[in-house]
């Protein structure tokens, strides 16, 4: 079995990496924030994952075993909790509110997103937004104390949001 054990940082040069033979794994956020799991790849292959503790696993993360195997790590669409807002006063009330309970939030272009909750939900109807569940990637922010986020000037992860509901 392959054990993944070593995550490569975001602006680590990928040059020296054959990235034409690489497994990818798709798995939830939750799973993304652990440091050690069994996973199957999307070949149907078992593997590992043993990172240091405290490392979230990201959209588009590369690790690496100590072969020099490479996992490319996507992010699973799952059930979230999602709130489109076009009032940006309303928009930042939600922010404001959610981010107060400390909730794991991901904030895009007219959009809000956290992981299913019925009180959370309970809560942004109460302001007069409407949330919608839907399956959809979870990526949220990485916070403000999270580790490199100092050197980071854009949130810009280059993903495109499609969004349906008004």
């Amino acid at each position: 079995m392959i054990i993944y054990t070593q995550k490569l940082d975001e602006q680590a040069p990928l040059a020296n990496l054959d990235l034409s033979k690489f497994e990818e794994v798709a798995l939830t956020f939750d799973e993304r924030k652990r440091g050690r799991l069994k996973i199957e790849t999307l070949n149907g292959i078992e593997a590992g994952i043993q990172i240091e503790r405290g490392q979230v696993m990201r959209d588009g993360s590369i690790l690496l075993s100590e072969k020099g195997d490479v996992l490319k790590v996507k992010a699973a669409p799952e059930v979230v909790s999602s709130a489109y807002v076009k009032d940006a006063t309303l928009f930042a009330r939600a922010c404001y509110h959610l981010g107060n309970r400390h909730v794991s939030l991901q904030v895009g272009e007219g959009f809000l997103r956290f992981q299913k909750d019925y009180v959370l939900d309970d809560m942004l109807h109460g302001l007069g937004i409407h949330v919608v569940h839907e399956e959809a990637e979870f990526e949220p922010e990485n916070g403000a104390y999270a580790k490199g986020s100092a050197h980071r000037h854009s949130h810009d992860h280059g993903t495109e949001h499609k969004h349906e509901h008004a």
